[in-house]
């Protein structure tokens, strides 16, 4: 497992204003300020290759994957990086220190922004390193096909996450500190996003419109299809 602790983070006031919805621009900027001076954006990952392809899912070091959607996004490949991106847990602190109920919320939501964007950086270092032109990814919880419980096994493929990057499971499997993500990383020729998957309407953070062809093109059964209440810790 290597740790990857160059990310930068930069939070431009009229983007992080036009996200959050919000006009007042010396609060923003306050609590960019504040969020930026408590973060500390770290990731881990590996580089792991597939033992084999089952009906249901795959074998990656010998860790058993069920997800058909998964199965699917890897029928070619061999080779996928498991992941866990962290910012902390200051910030969710400082956020509880606030008594103002708009500012937690806020600080929140920026802490959202400020994952994404590591998790961007993640991507654009593998895709640099490893050659490839473009990373898809998918994430335990973000869809009923592959549910949260495996996320023990992401968390086993990758070994001490606890002690080397900080982050935790707790009983109902989320990560610790809450601002993480999780998930594997893998080449691909045409971009995959769960959200094609996912007719969860209301959706602030979708990335691509849900797509009934795709459903079947993934063998999802009517009964299967995802959307109801997928799980993560943050939308990414």
């Amino acid at each position: 497992m290597e740790i990857f602790n160059t990310i930068q983070v930069t939070l431009e006031l009229s983007r992080v204003q036009k996200r959050l919805h919000f006009e007042d621009p010396d609060r923003v900027q306050h609590l960019i300020d504040t969020a930026l001076s408590c973060i500390v954006p770290r990731a881990a990952f590996r580089d792991v290759y597939s033992d084999s392809k089952q009906d249901m899912g795959v074998v990656l070091e010998g860790i058993e994957f069920q997800s058909t959607v998964l199965r699917k996004n890897l029928e070619n490949i061999g080779r996928v990086f498991p992941f866990v991106i962290t910012i902390g847990d200051s910030l969710e602190q400082q956020a509880a220190e606030y008594e103002d109920l708009l500012d937690r919320y806020l600080l929140d939501k920026i802490g959202d922004l400020i994952l994404i964007q590591a998790r961007r950086q993640l991507q654009n270092h593998l895709q640099q390193r490893y050659g490839f032109k473009k990373l898809s990814s998918m994430s335990p919880g973000s869809l009923p096909d592959w549910p949260l419980q495996e996320q023990e096994k992401l968390f086993s493929l990758l070994g001490d996450v606890q002690g080397k990057l900080g982050v935790g499971l707790n009983e109902s499997l989320l990560m610790l500190p809450r601002k993480s993500v999780s998930g594997l990383y893998f080449p691909t020729e045409v971009s995959f996003f769960s959200c094609q998957l996912c007719p969860r309407q209301n959706c602030e953070e979708r990335k691509a419109a849900f797509d009934e062809s795709k459903v079947k093109e993934y063998g999802l059964p009517e009964r299967s299809r995802p959307g109801s209440e997928p799980k993560s810790n943050v939308p990414v």
